[in-house]
């Protein structure tokens, strides 16, 4: 499902903007700040979208693990670069770490780890599942 394509050390990067949708609101507007699950959100969309350069058409990934330190304040308005590193690669499983910076300083750093799966068979997993405790998908 993985091609040979993906590496261990291999490196990629993204830059985002901190826009009002990534802040946190319940300290007021003067301190519009990056909010935590928001980074956590983008650090995975991040992983995805390298990762999906490199699986089989069919196959996706989902989040398994997410261990992050988020240090510092970044505003709203500045810009985000997302630094993701492949660090192990076991079968379908992939580590990425992680280091995040704004345009003044280094703001995260940590890990995030995926699994590669073939939508098809979770689909199905996922209706039987729901089958079970009645729930339409």
């Amino acid at each position: 499902m993985i091609k040979d394509t993906l590496h261990e050390g291999e490196l990629y990067s993204r830059t985002i903007p901190v826009d009002r949708d990534r802040t946190i609101s319940f300290l007021g507007e003067a301190l519009r700040i990056y909010a935590t699950p928001q980074l956590i959100n983008d650090i995975e969309q991040t992983c995805l979208v390298y990762l999906l350069e490199h699986v089989e058409d069919g196959a996706n990934s989902v989040g398994t693990a997410v261990d992050i330190a988020h240090t510092g304040a970044t505003l709203l308005g500045m810009h985000v670069r997302i630094d993701v590193k492949v660090a192990r690669i076991e079968g379908r499983a992939v580590k990425f770490d992680v280091a995040v910076f704004d345009d003044v300083e280094q703001v995260c750093s940590g890990s995030h780890s995926r699994f590669v799966i073939d939508v098809e068979k979770l689909k199905t997993r996922v209706a039987a599942k729901a089958s079970r405790v009645g729930v339409t998908v």
